[in-house]
Parts: structure tokens; sequence; C-alpha cells
């Protein structure tokens, strides 16, 4: 096993785990083992486009992207004296950033199971146990605490002066600590009164806020270091005390400003005291959250509900055959219930959802809603097609994909059929929902001008998913190979594909030229959505 420098430095504070009763020698082994073990796996916010590598950890190698995320301190840090406000913003964004990524990289050793079935079992003390757990998930949280605020600290050292960096420096351990037990009482919590599917789906839409997040971070730290002029008048309010950052705010507001007014007291009180409770309620439902861990072992068992009275009708508009209505049914079950698919393909759908608003604050700021209202803006909605190469690609994967010899059983004709129906699938459950809040949207801002455009926008999209698929390989079945065979090397299609879905947009500006351009173009995308739908997807078995 590698020989980690986290541990040679953990080694110098020997003494002081061996007199609180705690087997150094063991735990040390543990944490080896553990360390070595995470280098297989691969951080959320690289899930959706990093191909799992074999050497070197690949948490490690992404904390330049969370470094990036620190730039956001910044800008507040700056702003001057008033700390109330712009240390309360900081702390804001930096307990999401850790708490996000807390529940998303951090679950899986939280809510490790093995050391109970296989360490359990060992002459190991529980105590050395939870011990292990406890310094695995610090090591990380040291890094990334690291990374975000390294920067913030160097230029609030040299800006601000010591005091504020030391303040800064104590304030970040709290609210690290803070994090951590918080995160720990929610799944103990959660597993106090429910079954470990729940907890298991909380973590999954976690992973995808988190990668979700990644698009609004870049926009926010940009946009962050327009606001430095602003003047912020702040008025303490006792509902206050119930936002975490702002105790953090009001420690340096208490300790530089010397304000002492009863809320700010007891904001800087409940920072220092609120972690410490907490820390002590933890390690005494400790036993409690470890005897509830074993539900996560066992699977509830998922009783499908039939069918309502518009599922079947939507099944039977879309679908032109038997055939073809069953795989639109099972590809929605896969595309609802898999964790895996999920994971990589739900974030695809958060940015074909913002992207148009983010285009949309920056036309707005140059301009008013009037004169926006009368531009041809109303196009930034071609985003929402952003989706589509890469959950086409997507669609062949699958967690289950040991049970794809049973396609082979079934007696049919052409793959075309089963292709067909996920496709449509996909553009019914996926695509059609973020497509209609936008049109609703867009409709409210634009008026009912834009409906031709917004049906054009939907009908290039249907044409642009069989394009996809062409593009892909056709012969491959949809949910028939594993999330391990995704390759890097597959980006490069979903790069081209996206330069082909340019010439959607291209053509419909060419349309616009013509006072009855829009619909001729209608006519034409009608006419090959039929010939590419029928024709294009034929494959003989």
């Amino acid at each position: 096993m590698n020989n980690f420098k986290t541990l040679d430095i953990l080694d110098r504070f020997q003494w002081l785990f061996s007199r609180v009763g705690i087997n150094y020698p063991i735990m040390r082994l543990i944490l080896e083992t553990k360390l070595t073990m995470d280098q297989r796996r691969v951080p959320t916010v690289f899930s959706q486009s990093q191909p799992k590598k074999k050497d070197g950890n690949q948490y490690l190698k992404s904390l330049w992207l969370y470094a990036f995320f620190g730039l956001f301190l910044i800008p507040f840090i700056l702003l001057g004296s008033n700390y109330i406000f712009q240390m309360t913003i900081a702390f804001a964004g930096f307990m999401f950033i850790v708490m996000t990524s807390m529940i998303s990289d951090f679950s899986s050793v939280l809510l490790d199971i093995r050391d109970k079935t296989i360490l359990a079992t060992k002459p190991i003390e529980q105590r050395t146990l939870s011990a292990a757990k406890l310094m695995h998930v610090c090591i990380y949280l040291f890094f990334l605490s690291a990374a975000i605020t390294t920067i913030p600290f160097i230029v609030a050292l040299f800006t601000q002066g010591i005091w504020f960096a030391f303040l800064f420096f104590l304030s970040v351990i709290l609210t690290n600590l803070l994090i951590v037990v918080m995160t720990g009482l929610l799944y103990i919590f959660i597993l106090r009164y429910f079954d470990g599917e729940l907890l298991k789906d909380i973590i999954n839409y976690v992973q995808i806020t988190l990668s979700i997040a990644i698009v609004v971070g870049y926009q926010i730290v940009i946009r962050s270091f327009e606001f430095v002029d602003l003047t912020i008048v702040f008025e303490a309010e006792w509902w206050q005390l119930f936002f975490p950052p702002m105790w953090y705010g009001a420690i340096f507001e208490v300790f530089l400003n010397g304000r002492t007014s009863p809320v700010l007291m007891s904001a800087t009180g409940l920072a220092l005291i609120v972690p410490i409770i907490a820390i002590l309620i933890y390690i005494k439902q400790m036993p409690m959250f470890e005897r509830n861990l074993q539900k996560l072992s066992t699977e509830r068992s998922k009783v499908e509900k039939r069918e309502g009275f518009l599922s079947k009708a939507i099944t039977k508009l879309v679908c032109s055959n038997k055939e073809e209505r069953a795989f639109f049914t099972f590809a929605s079950r896969m595309m609802k219930h898999e964790r895996d698919f999920k994971l990589k393909v739900y974030p695809s759908l958060g940015f074909s959802l913002i992207l148009p608003f983010i285009f949309f604050y920056n036309e707005l700021r140059e301009q008013s809603l009037e004169q926006l209202a009368d531009s041809r803006w109303y196009l930034s909605i071609y985003f929402c097609m952003i989706m589509i190469p890469t959950i086409v690609m997507m669609l062949k994967y699958s967690g289950k994909y040991k049970g794809a010899w049973l396609f082979k059983t079934v007696p049919l004709k052409e793959l075309g059929t089963m292709t067909s129906g996920t496709l449509k699938a996909f553009l019914v459950k996926l695509f059609l929902p973020i497509y209609l809040v936008l049109s609703i949207i867009f409709l409210f801002v634009f008026s009912y001008r834009i409906l031709p455009d917004l049906l054009i926008v939907f009908l290039s999209s249907c044409l642009f998913t069989v394009v996809c698929q062409l593009f892909m390989d056709k012969t491959v079945l949809p949910f028939t190979q594993s999330f391990e065979m995704a390759q890097q090397t597959d980006g490069w299609k979903v790069f081209v594909l996206m330069l082909i879905g340019s010439l959607f947009f291209v053509a419909h500006l060419i349309s616009l030229m013509w006072s009855f351009g829009v619909y001729v173009y209608i006519v034409i995308l009608l006419i090959s959505n039929y010939v590419v739908w029928k024709r294009a997807l034929r494959v003989a078995l």
C-alpha cells in the first residue's frame, strides 16, 4: 500500500489517540486501507465526463475545481468593513459547497457498512472503528476546505490584517465541525424513522444538485466582482439567528467592529456553542446510528403503480404499436428509478433549464424587459437541446446491464422498435417537461407571437434526437452496457453533435427572413420527422 503523507503527520499525534483509549496502530492500518481504496473513486463533480483511472486519487486531483469556487469568497473579503453582510454571504457560499460535497462525496464514508460486516467481526473496539471513520472524513474535509479557503485566506491576510485572517481561519474550522455533525445528524434522523432507500434517494438528488450548481457557480464567481461598490445597511432581527452563516458573519462584526447588539452577541455565542453541543449529541447517538446502518443493506421492494389514464393515453398517442409501447414503458421506468443513470443524466436537464436564463440575465443588464420582448432572444430556448446528445449517448448504459440477455429472447423482427420506444420515452419523460416550462415562461415574456417558433424548436428537437442516435452505434441496444464502459473518447461525438444541433438554429434564423418562411420550415420539419422516425431507426435483428 502507498505511504500517505497525511498519515505521517497523524503519527505525531499518536499519543493523543492513545490517551483517549484508541488503538492507534489498528486505526492507522484501517485508514491506510481506506485511503488506498479511495483511489478508485471518482468525485461527483467529474462523474459525468471523466472515466475512472487506475492510478492516483481522483478526489485530490479534482481540488483545483474547488479552488476555483473559493474565488467566490474573495470579493466579499474585499468589500470593506461591513463584515456582517460580506462574511455572511461568504460563509453561506462556503457552507453550500462543503455541505453538498459532504453529502455527495463523503456519504460513502459515513455510510460505509463494511466496517460493521467485516471489521466488527474482528477483535477491534468500536471506539477505534468510529475514530477511523471520523478521521477518514476529516482528512478529506481538510483538503476540501484548504482548496476552497487558501487563496481567500492569503487575500484576507494581506488586505484585512492578521486578526481578520485569524477569525477567518477559526470560523472555517467551526463551520466544518458544524457541517460534519449536521450531515451525520441528518443521516441519523432519516435512518431512525425511515428506510435506507429514502436516504439513497436523498444522496442521489444532492449529487445531482451539486453538478448543476457548478454551472451556476461559474456565473456567480464571474459576476460577484461587480458588487464591490454597493452600500449595505444591516438591521439585526431575531429571526436571523436561524441562519447559521450569519453566526460567523457576526463573529467578525463583534470582534472587529465592536458592535454588541443582543442579536449579534447571540449569533456569536451560537457559532461557538452549537458545534460543541452538536458533537456531544452526535457522539451519544453513534451507537444507534451504527445499528441503523444495517438498513442500507436491505432494499425496499418497489411496487410499481399502474399507469393512469393520462399516461396510457400519451403512450398510445406517441407509440405506433404494442411492442413500441412496451419498450416506451420499460425505458420510462428505467430512467425514473435507476440512480446511476439519473446521476449522470439529470444534471444535463438542469443545464438545459438554466442556460437560457443566464443569457436573459446578461441581456437584461443592457436593455429593458420591454425591449427584450420585442427582440429575437426567444431563440435562446435552443439551449434546451444541449441535453439531447449527452442523454442519447447515455441511454445505452445501465447499472443492470447483465439482464440485457432478456432482449435477445424477445421475438422482434427489428431493433428499431426498441430504439424508437426508448427515444420517445426520453422525449416525453425528460425533454418535454423542461421544454414546456421554458415555453410557458417564454410565452409570458415574448407573447403568443412566438408560438410557431416554439413548435419549430420542438420539431427540431425530435429530429435532432434521431440524428444523435444514428451518429452513435445504432446496433447497440438501450440499457445493455455497463457505465464502466463509458469512455472519455465519446466526448468528441457529443461535441460534433452539438455543432450539428446548431444547424437547426441557423436554419430557423434563415426561415425568419421571409414572411411565410417559418410555416414552410414547419412543414419541412414535419415531413422530415415522419420519414426519419419511420425509416431511419429500422435495424434488422
